[in-house]
């Protein structure tokens, strides 16, 4: 079975981002009692964002390219 770039990308993107939500919604809880959820979504969000884009994303593509593009790393 052949997975797409995107399926494998997708893949490694949930490992990566998921403990990332975690310890933002962590934090941001801890330092928002009582706030609504859409509150707390407006801080985590460009927070997400913004470590998605730098630091992630750039990341898990100069580490897993090849896993990616679906050949052997040489």
């Amino acid at each position: 079975m052949s997975y797409s770039a995107r399926a494998r990308m997708a893949f490694l993107m949930t490992f990566a981002v998921y403990p990332v939500v975690v310890v933002y919604a962590s934090i941001v809880s801890a330092m928002t009692p009582g706030w609504e959820f859409w509150q707390r979504s407006f801080i985590i969000v460009p927070l997400m964002a913004t470590t998605i884009v730098f630091f992630i994303v750039p990341f898990i593509t100069a580490r897993f390219g090849a896993f990616i593009a679906g050949r052997k790393a040489s």
